[in-house]
Protein backbone atom coordinates (compact mmCIF):
# COMPACT_ATOMS: atom_id res chain seq x y z
CA UNK A 1 0.00 0.00 0.00
CA UNK A 2 1.39 3.39 -1.03
CA UNK A 3 0.23 6.66 0.50
CA UNK A 4 0.61 9.97 -1.31
CA UNK A 5 0.69 13.33 0.44
CA UNK A 6 1.17 16.82 -1.01
CA UNK A 7 2.41 19.86 0.89
CA UNK A 8 3.88 23.29 0.24
CA UNK A 9 7.67 23.38 -0.16
CA UNK A 10 8.35 27.00 -1.08
CA UNK A 11 7.67 29.82 -3.49
CA UNK A 12 9.66 30.70 -6.59
CA UNK A 13 11.27 34.17 -6.61
CA UNK A 14 9.14 36.79 -8.37
CA UNK A 15 11.67 37.15 -11.18
CA UNK A 16 11.17 33.42 -11.85
CA UNK A 17 7.38 33.79 -11.99
CA UNK A 18 6.67 33.41 -8.27
CA UNK A 19 4.92 30.04 -8.56
CA UNK A 20 4.17 27.73 -5.63
CA UNK A 21 6.49 24.71 -5.37
CA UNK A 22 4.90 21.59 -3.90
CA UNK A 23 6.39 18.47 -2.39
CA UNK A 24 4.83 15.06 -2.94
CA UNK A 25 5.55 12.37 -0.34
CA UNK A 26 5.18 8.78 -1.59
CA UNK A 27 5.42 6.17 1.14
CA UNK A 28 5.30 2.36 1.25
CA UNK A 29 6.38 -0.05 4.01
CA UNK A 30 9.99 0.00 2.81
CA UNK A 31 10.58 3.24 0.85
CA UNK A 32 9.72 6.90 1.40
CA UNK A 33 10.38 9.37 -1.40
CA UNK A 34 9.81 13.13 -1.67
CA UNK A 35 9.49 14.72 -5.11
CA UNK A 36 9.26 18.44 -5.93
CA UNK A 37 7.18 20.07 -8.66
CA UNK A 38 10.29 22.18 -9.38
CA UNK A 39 12.48 20.17 -11.76
CA UNK A 40 10.64 16.92 -10.83
CA UNK A 41 13.41 16.67 -8.23
CA UNK A 42 13.75 13.63 -5.96
CA UNK A 43 14.69 15.57 -2.83
CA UNK A 44 14.58 12.67 -0.35
CA UNK A 45 14.65 8.91 -0.73
CA UNK A 46 14.62 6.91 2.49
CA UNK A 47 15.14 3.16 2.45
CA UNK A 48 15.80 0.53 5.12
CA UNK A 49 19.11 -1.08 6.06
CA UNK A 50 19.32 -4.73 7.15
CA UNK A 51 18.32 -3.74 10.71
CA UNK A 52 15.19 -1.99 9.45
CA UNK A 53 16.61 1.52 10.02
CA UNK A 54 15.62 4.17 7.45
CA UNK A 55 18.22 6.53 5.97
CA UNK A 56 17.99 9.14 3.25
CA UNK A 57 20.22 7.91 0.41
CA UNK A 58 20.08 10.87 -2.04
CA UNK A 59 22.02 14.15 -1.99
CA UNK A 60 20.14 17.44 -2.02
CA UNK A 61 19.03 20.47 -0.03
CA UNK A 62 16.61 21.18 2.81
CA UNK A 63 15.08 24.26 1.15
CA UNK A 64 13.96 25.49 -2.26
CA UNK A 65 16.68 28.17 -2.11
CA UNK A 66 19.32 25.43 -2.30
CA UNK A 67 17.79 24.04 -5.49
CA UNK A 68 17.37 27.52 -7.01
CA UNK A 69 21.10 28.17 -6.74
CA UNK A 70 23.71 26.57 -8.98
CA UNK A 71 24.14 22.87 -8.19
CA UNK A 72 25.04 19.71 -10.13
CA UNK A 73 21.45 18.68 -11.03
CA UNK A 74 20.79 16.95 -7.67
CA UNK A 75 17.77 14.66 -8.08
CA UNK A 76 16.38 16.49 -11.11
CA UNK A 77 14.87 15.42 -14.41
CA UNK A 78 17.15 16.76 -17.13
CA UNK A 79 16.21 17.51 -20.74
CA UNK A 80 15.34 18.12 -23.52
CA UNK A 81 18.50 16.08 -24.08
CA UNK A 82 20.38 14.54 -21.16
CA UNK A 83 24.17 14.51 -21.25
CA UNK A 84 26.37 16.32 -23.77
CA UNK A 85 25.92 17.53 -27.34
CA UNK A 86 29.22 18.39 -29.02
CA UNK A 87 29.63 22.14 -29.58
CA UNK A 88 25.92 22.46 -28.72
CA UNK A 89 25.19 21.98 -32.40
CA UNK A 90 23.29 19.60 -34.67
CA UNK A 91 21.78 19.48 -38.16
CA UNK A 92 18.22 18.41 -38.80
CA UNK A 93 16.29 18.48 -42.09
CA UNK A 94 18.94 20.69 -43.66
CA UNK A 95 18.92 23.24 -40.85
CA UNK A 96 21.62 23.82 -38.23
CA UNK A 97 20.54 24.30 -34.61
CA UNK A 98 22.77 26.04 -32.07
CA UNK A 99 22.23 25.40 -28.36
CA UNK A 100 23.56 27.26 -25.33
CA UNK A 101 27.05 26.13 -24.29
CA UNK A 102 27.07 25.42 -20.55
CA UNK A 103 29.78 22.76 -20.24
CA UNK A 104 33.01 24.03 -21.79
CA UNK A 105 32.53 23.87 -25.57
CA UNK A 106 29.43 21.66 -25.24
CA UNK A 107 25.76 21.79 -24.25
CA UNK A 108 24.88 19.70 -21.19
CA UNK A 109 21.52 18.46 -19.81
CA UNK A 110 19.30 20.83 -21.79
CA UNK A 111 21.30 24.06 -21.68
CA UNK A 112 21.05 27.27 -19.63
CA UNK A 113 17.54 26.60 -18.31
CA UNK A 114 16.69 22.97 -18.84
CA UNK A 115 13.82 20.88 -17.46
CA UNK A 116 15.56 20.83 -14.07
CA UNK A 117 15.03 24.57 -13.53
CA UNK A 118 11.32 24.95 -14.28
CA UNK A 119 8.02 24.45 -12.48
CA UNK A 120 5.94 21.46 -13.63
CA UNK A 121 2.17 20.94 -13.30
CA UNK A 122 1.41 18.05 -10.92
CA UNK A 123 -1.42 15.52 -10.84
CA UNK A 124 -1.75 13.18 -7.86
CA UNK A 125 -2.21 9.48 -8.67
CA UNK A 126 -3.33 6.70 -6.27
CA UNK A 127 0.30 5.52 -5.87
CA UNK A 128 2.34 8.43 -7.19
CA UNK A 129 2.43 11.74 -9.03
CA UNK A 130 2.50 12.78 -12.69
CA UNK A 131 4.12 16.03 -13.81
CA UNK A 132 3.44 17.81 -17.12
CA UNK A 133 4.98 20.69 -19.00
CA UNK A 134 4.99 22.11 -22.49
CA UNK A 135 8.47 22.97 -23.72
CA UNK A 136 7.79 25.62 -26.36
CA UNK A 137 9.26 25.62 -29.86
CA UNK A 138 12.87 26.95 -29.84
CA UNK A 139 13.18 26.71 -26.03
CA UNK A 140 16.95 26.50 -25.41
CA UNK A 141 17.33 26.29 -29.21
CA UNK A 142 15.42 23.03 -29.70
CA UNK A 143 12.78 22.66 -32.44
CA UNK A 144 9.09 21.94 -31.86
CA UNK A 145 6.49 22.28 -29.13
CA UNK A 146 7.25 19.32 -26.89
CA UNK A 147 4.66 17.99 -24.46
CA UNK A 148 6.34 16.06 -21.63
CA UNK A 149 4.93 13.86 -18.87
CA UNK A 150 7.08 12.46 -16.04
CA UNK A 151 5.34 9.95 -13.76
CA UNK A 152 6.70 8.64 -10.46
CA UNK A 153 4.94 5.64 -8.90
CA UNK A 154 5.94 3.73 -5.79
CA UNK A 155 5.02 0.10 -5.28
CA UNK A 156 6.57 -1.64 -2.27
CA UNK A 157 10.33 -1.51 -2.77
CA UNK A 158 10.14 -0.25 -6.34
CA UNK A 159 10.13 3.34 -7.60
CA UNK A 160 9.17 3.61 -11.28
CA UNK A 161 9.92 6.71 -13.36
CA UNK A 162 8.11 6.91 -16.70
CA UNK A 163 8.86 9.54 -19.34
CA UNK A 164 6.49 10.32 -22.22
CA UNK A 165 6.67 13.04 -24.86
CA UNK A 166 5.06 14.21 -28.10
CA UNK A 167 6.38 16.86 -30.47
CA UNK A 168 5.10 19.18 -33.22
CA UNK A 169 8.45 19.12 -35.08
CA UNK A 170 11.23 16.55 -35.27
CA UNK A 171 13.49 17.02 -32.25
CA UNK A 172 16.18 15.13 -30.34
CA UNK A 173 15.02 13.97 -26.91
CA UNK A 174 16.62 11.97 -24.11
CA UNK A 175 15.26 12.27 -20.58
CA UNK A 176 16.74 10.99 -17.33
CA UNK A 177 16.72 11.58 -13.60
CA UNK A 178 20.00 12.82 -12.12
CA UNK A 179 19.73 11.56 -8.53
CA UNK A 180 23.02 11.25 -6.61
CA UNK A 181 23.02 8.17 -4.37
CA UNK A 182 25.02 7.07 -1.36
CA UNK A 183 23.61 3.86 0.14
CA UNK A 184 25.44 4.54 3.41
CA UNK A 185 23.19 7.62 3.71
CA UNK A 186 23.52 11.12 2.25
CA UNK A 187 26.35 13.05 3.89
CA UNK A 188 28.56 9.96 4.14
CA UNK A 189 32.10 10.77 3.08
CA UNK A 190 32.60 8.44 0.12
CA UNK A 191 31.27 5.52 -1.94
CA UNK A 192 34.49 3.45 -2.03
CA UNK A 193 32.89 0.63 0.00
CA UNK A 194 30.01 0.23 -2.49
CA UNK A 195 30.01 -2.79 -4.82
CA UNK A 196 28.79 -2.05 -8.34
CA UNK A 197 27.88 -4.19 -11.32
CA UNK A 198 26.71 -2.96 -14.75
CA UNK A 199 25.34 -5.34 -17.41
CA UNK A 200 27.21 -3.91 -20.39
CA UNK A 201 29.64 -5.50 -22.84
CA UNK A 202 30.73 -2.14 -24.27
CA UNK A 203 31.12 1.52 -23.33
CA UNK A 204 31.82 4.84 -25.06
CA UNK A 205 35.35 6.26 -24.80
CA UNK A 206 35.33 10.07 -24.59
CA UNK A 207 37.58 12.98 -25.55
CA UNK A 208 38.90 15.47 -22.99
CA UNK A 209 35.59 17.40 -23.06
CA UNK A 210 33.64 14.17 -22.27
CA UNK A 211 32.18 13.84 -25.79
CA UNK A 212 32.13 10.25 -27.14
CA UNK A 213 34.79 9.71 -29.80
CA UNK A 214 32.37 7.58 -31.81
CA UNK A 215 34.07 4.31 -30.93
CA UNK A 216 31.98 1.63 -29.20
CA UNK A 217 34.66 -0.16 -27.16
CA UNK A 218 34.52 -3.60 -25.55
CA UNK A 219 34.78 -3.56 -21.75
CA UNK A 220 36.63 -6.90 -21.74
CA UNK A 221 40.05 -6.59 -20.08
CA UNK A 222 39.57 -2.94 -19.09
CA UNK A 223 38.61 -1.00 -15.97
CA UNK A 224 35.17 -0.59 -17.57
CA UNK A 225 34.36 -4.28 -17.20
CA UNK A 226 31.79 -4.14 -14.41
CA UNK A 227 29.84 -7.23 -15.46
CA UNK A 228 30.89 -8.85 -12.19
CA UNK A 229 30.56 -6.78 -8.98
CA UNK A 230 33.63 -4.71 -8.03
CA UNK A 231 34.37 -2.81 -4.84
CA UNK A 232 34.57 0.73 -6.14
CA UNK A 233 37.52 2.14 -4.18
CA UNK A 234 39.80 -0.84 -4.85
CA UNK A 235 38.73 -0.91 -8.49
CA UNK A 236 39.56 2.77 -9.06
CA UNK A 237 43.00 2.22 -7.49
CA UNK A 238 43.69 -0.95 -9.45
CA UNK A 239 42.98 0.71 -12.80
CA UNK A 240 44.33 4.17 -11.82
CA UNK A 241 40.96 5.76 -12.58
CA UNK A 242 39.95 9.19 -11.25
CA UNK A 243 36.34 8.02 -11.35
CA UNK A 244 33.67 7.22 -13.91
CA UNK A 245 31.67 9.59 -16.11
CA UNK A 246 30.91 7.27 -19.02
CA UNK A 247 28.03 5.82 -20.97
CA UNK A 248 27.69 2.05 -20.79
CA UNK A 249 25.98 0.51 -23.83
CA UNK A 250 23.07 -1.69 -22.83
CA UNK A 251 21.51 -4.59 -24.72
CA UNK A 252 19.04 -3.02 -27.13
CA UNK A 253 15.33 -3.66 -26.89
CA UNK A 254 12.09 -2.11 -25.64
CA UNK A 255 11.63 -4.53 -22.75
CA UNK A 256 12.42 -3.94 -19.10
CA UNK A 257 15.80 -5.39 -18.17
CA UNK A 258 18.11 -5.36 -15.16
CA UNK A 259 21.10 -3.17 -16.08
CA UNK A 260 22.89 -2.29 -12.83
CA UNK A 261 23.11 -3.36 -9.20
CA UNK A 262 24.75 -1.60 -6.26
CA UNK A 263 25.37 -3.22 -2.88
CA UNK A 264 26.61 -1.54 0.29
CA UNK A 265 27.93 -4.34 2.56
CA UNK A 266 28.07 -2.36 5.85
CA UNK A 267 24.33 -1.52 5.78
CA UNK A 268 23.11 -4.34 3.55
CA UNK A 269 21.31 -1.89 1.26
CA UNK A 270 21.00 -2.84 -2.39
CA UNK A 271 19.71 -0.88 -5.37
CA UNK A 272 18.85 -2.38 -8.72
CA UNK A 273 18.29 -0.34 -11.87
CA UNK A 274 15.96 -1.73 -14.54
CA UNK A 275 15.20 0.22 -17.72
CA UNK A 276 13.99 0.28 -21.33
CA UNK A 277 16.71 2.79 -22.30
CA UNK A 278 19.72 1.98 -24.55
CA UNK A 279 22.38 3.50 -22.25
CA UNK A 280 23.33 4.24 -18.68
CA UNK A 281 25.75 6.96 -17.60
CA UNK A 282 27.74 5.87 -14.56
CA UNK A 283 29.08 8.93 -12.74
CA UNK A 284 30.99 8.84 -9.46
CA UNK A 285 30.62 12.46 -8.35
CA UNK A 286 34.09 13.44 -9.59
CA UNK A 287 33.20 17.15 -9.65
CA UNK A 288 31.79 17.31 -6.13
CA UNK A 289 34.29 19.30 -4.05
CA UNK A 290 32.73 19.86 -0.63
CA UNK A 291 31.74 23.44 -1.42
CA UNK A 292 27.96 22.84 -1.32
CA UNK A 293 26.09 22.71 1.98
CA UNK A 294 23.49 19.97 1.61
CA UNK A 295 20.76 18.48 3.79
CA UNK A 296 21.41 18.74 7.52
CA UNK A 297 24.47 20.94 6.74
CA UNK A 298 26.24 17.92 5.19
CA UNK A 299 29.08 18.63 2.80
CA UNK A 300 29.52 16.55 -0.34
CA UNK A 301 33.18 15.87 -1.21
CA UNK A 302 34.48 14.20 -4.36
CA UNK A 303 33.28 10.59 -4.78
CA UNK A 304 30.63 10.98 -2.05
CA UNK A 305 27.84 9.82 -4.38
CA UNK A 306 27.16 7.95 -7.62
CA UNK A 307 24.66 8.48 -10.43
CA UNK A 308 23.23 5.81 -12.72
CA UNK A 309 21.48 7.87 -15.40
CA UNK A 310 19.45 5.76 -17.82
CA UNK A 311 19.31 7.56 -21.17
CA UNK A 312 20.17 7.56 -24.84
CA UNK A 313 23.86 7.68 -25.73
CA UNK A 314 25.55 11.10 -25.42
CA UNK A 315 25.83 13.18 -28.62
CA UNK A 316 23.67 10.62 -30.49
CA UNK A 317 22.15 13.45 -32.55
CA UNK A 318 25.58 13.90 -34.21
CA UNK A 319 26.48 10.18 -34.50
CA UNK A 320 24.25 8.29 -36.94
CA UNK A 321 25.55 4.87 -35.78
CA UNK A 322 24.34 5.56 -32.20
CA UNK A 323 20.74 4.65 -31.20
CA UNK A 324 18.14 6.96 -32.72
CA UNK A 325 17.49 10.03 -30.54
CA UNK A 326 14.97 11.79 -32.81
CA UNK A 327 11.26 12.05 -32.04
CA UNK A 328 8.97 12.81 -35.00
CA UNK A 329 5.47 14.33 -35.01
CA UNK A 330 2.85 11.62 -34.54
CA UNK A 331 5.24 9.40 -32.55
CA UNK A 332 5.46 8.96 -28.78
CA UNK A 333 8.63 8.93 -26.70
CA UNK A 334 8.03 6.45 -23.90
CA UNK A 335 10.69 5.06 -21.56
CA UNK A 336 10.61 3.74 -18.01
CA UNK A 337 13.28 3.19 -15.37
CA UNK A 338 12.68 1.20 -12.19
CA UNK A 339 14.75 1.57 -9.01
CA UNK A 340 14.37 -1.42 -6.69
CA UNK A 341 15.62 -1.15 -3.10
CA UNK A 342 16.31 -4.16 -0.93
CA UNK A 343 18.62 -5.51 1.77
CA UNK A 344 21.06 -8.39 1.65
Amino acid sequence: MTTVRREAFGRMPLEEGGGEVEKFVLQSDSVRVEILSFGCIISTLETKDRDGQFSDVVLGFDTLEGYMRKHPFFGAVVGRVANRIANGRFNLDGKQYQLFLNNGPNSLHGGAKGFDKVLWSPQVLPNGVRFFRLSPDSEEGYPGDLKVWVTYTLSGRELAINYQAQTSKTTPISLTNHAYFNLAGQGSRHIYDHEIAIEADSYLPVDDTKIPTGEVAAVQGTGFDLRQPVELGKHLQKFHLDGFDHNFCLHQGQDRRLVARVFHPPTGRTMEVHTTQPGIQFYTGNNLDGSLKGKGAAVYPKHSAFCLETQNWPDAVNKPHFPNVLLHPGEEYNHTTWLVFNTA
